[in-house]
């Protein structure tokens, strides 16, 4: 019988799209001589169940195919590529291997269906575990391990590993104000990463711990890009009374803001005081070099790669969340201003 990993046959698959288990056995193998609507309802069909093909893994689970899979939703940002050297630093340590898979970018509600697809067919099969790196799901149909680094649920059925992104901005901003600024700028990350939500909450929770109004001219919504950072950047600036200093919700972020700052004709930090997070090793190749807040990214991939590994040997994850505290990296991109400004 053909059967997946979550005990889902190929039989079930045919029942509950009314057709017969030929019929799925040739849209299973890509044959051209099934009506589209029906090769549409069984893949879908296919999709609601978490079915995955034993066709995809044939033999591998005779034995454990030492390949740890990685799930995530770009390869182009640093936040990944770090997440993955440290992952891979602890499976290669273990003599497994790795196996990166991305796809194009979705709305919220499509990425979760397609994490959820992926994880249903890789997993114990192709691999026998899977990181999932900033999912959306907060639940996957799958009978083997699977980690999350960084998700966008607050509250999910797998283990997850998490930096303290509040934490993390209200020291950036305490520092800030112990400067003396009172016009603190803040561009976001993606709104719908709850990472870029607990980062916000640390800047206005700074500012009411230092008795400050929160003040909306003062924020602009970003998505963790230089791009945006310099769009986010030059419309700040360019206000009446604009901040004199700016916390960026990433390092590419910053990096926009130190092009709209040239733009401008500003110095920083003599005009303006940056902040970033994550830091990347772009930030202290900067000039000057940029004060950051480090979330220890490596260190997130290493312990998720961690957990799963032990979870592979028979181990209980004893806890759900773990989280990785954040540190402040002071560099030279901030400065002391009077009382008067």
């Amino acid at each position: 019988m053909d059967e997946s990993p979550a005990g889902v046959t190929i039989r079930d698959v045919a029942r509950v799209a009314g057709v017969s288990v030929s019929t799925v056995s040739r849209v299973l193998n890509g044959k051209e001589d099934v009506a589209p609507e029906t090769a549409a309802t069984v893949r879908r069909v296919i999709e609601e169940l978490g079915y995955a093909s034993s066709l995809a893994a044939r033999g591998l689970r005779s034995r454990a195919t030492r390949v740890i899979g990685v799930i995530v939703q770009d390869m182009w940002h640093p936040f990944i590529s770090m997440v993955i050297k440290g992952i891979n630093e602890v499976t290669a340590a273990r003599e497994y291997d790795l196996l990166a898979y991305a796809g194009a970018r979705r709305s919220a509600d499509a990425q979760a269906r397609w994490e959820q697809q992926q994880v249903s067919q890789l997993n114990g099969t192709v691999a026998d575990g899977i990181i999932v790196v900033t999912p959306h799901a907060a639940t996957y149909r799958t009978s083997f391990p699977v980690v999350a680094v960084d998700p966008n649920q607050a509250n999910t059925e797998f283990p997850a590993v998490i930096s303290t992104n509040r934490q993390g901005v209200l020291e950036a901003m305490r520092y800030l104000l112990a400067l003396g600024h009172r016009r603190i700028g803040f561009i976001t990350g993606r709104m719908d990463l709850r990472s870029a939500v607990r980062r916000f909450d640390g800047y206005r929770d700074a500012l009411a711990e230092a008795g400050l109004p929160f003040d909306p001219s003062l924020t602009v919504e970003g998505d963790y890009t230089r791009a945006k950072g310099f769009e986010g950047a030059q419309w700040l600036l360019s206000q009446p009374d604009p901040p004199t200093a700016i916390m960026a919700s990433s390092d590419d972020t910053a990096l926009g803001v130190y092009d709209a700052a040239d733009r401008l004709g500003l110095r920083i930090p003599d005009d303006l005081s940056v902040i970033g997070f994550d830091n990347t090793p772009t930030g202290a190749l900067l000039h000057p070099p940029l004060t950051t807040v480090d979330q220890f990214i490596e260190k997130m991939g290493a312990l998720a790669a961690t957990i799963i590994l032990d979870m592979l040997q028979g181990h209980p994850c004893e806890t759900r969340l773990h989280k990785v505290p954040t540190r402040l990296v002071v560099r030279q991109s901030c400065r002391a201003i009077s009382s008067d400004r």
